[in-house]
């Protein structure tokens, strides 16, 4: 499987540092782009230290993964994300900042995570938005609703109890096992409701 992973600048690091775990374990192709704010955010929230050269918070982000992922510049509209004619398979921006929502229920691109999830929805591929911004505005709301209606999923970074978490790992397992169960990978993240 193909894979589109955006990082924008919204808190949730931890979140697409174990999606990009997940879909390595699961043999995806994954195409990784961060922006400015995504890889201070994850220098931040995963390293301790926002003033990390961002090379270096790409390569550790990376980490294991690195011989199915390919890190793409936010400006790399050569990338083949960045087309309709690239056979992709699934897109997913985590954590998705209200600017990424703004910008796409807009129609605008200013990079290259704003073009691929646009090609995503002009091409009816899977596109999934994990938000975690908290309380939305009207303004919020009617972005998120916009991008729903144009074919998005919105999966809010809203982890459920009633698995059982115990640590923040289980919480941030929910999320992601409930986004790959979006672009229809099978995952043992968490207990499915029902099972013991």
């Amino acid at each position: 499987m193909r894979v589109f992973l955006g990082v924008t600048g919204a808190s949730g690091a931890p979140y697409a540092a174990r999606l990009l775990q997940s879909l390595a374990q699961a043999d995806c192709e994954i195409g990784l782009v961060a922006s400015a704010a995504g890889i201070e955010v994850i220098a931040t929230e995963l390293y301790g230290d926002a003033t990390l050269p961002p090379a270096e918070v790409l390569e550790r982000f990376v980490g294991d993964a690195a011989d199915q992922v390919t890190v793409y510049g936010i400006s790399d509209y050569k990338s083949p994300y960045a087309s309709g004619s690239a056979k992709v398979d699934a897109y997913v921006v985590c954590p998705c900042s209200m600017s990424t929502v703004g910008t796409l229920a807009s129609g605008a691109m200013a990079n290259l995570i704003h073009r691929a999830a646009s090609v995503a929805l002009k091409e009816r591929r899977k596109l999934v938005l994990v938000p975690r911004e908290t309380p939305l505005s009207s303004i919020h709301l009617r972005g998120l609703a916009t991008l729903h209606e144009a074919g998005a999923v919105i999966l809010l970074a809203a982890p459920g109890f009633y698995h059982g978490a115990k640590t923040i790992d289980d919480l941030v397992d929910f999320v992601v096992a409930r986004a790959l169960d979006q672009i229809g990978l099978d995952n043992t993240l968490m207990p499915r409701w029902g099972q013991a």
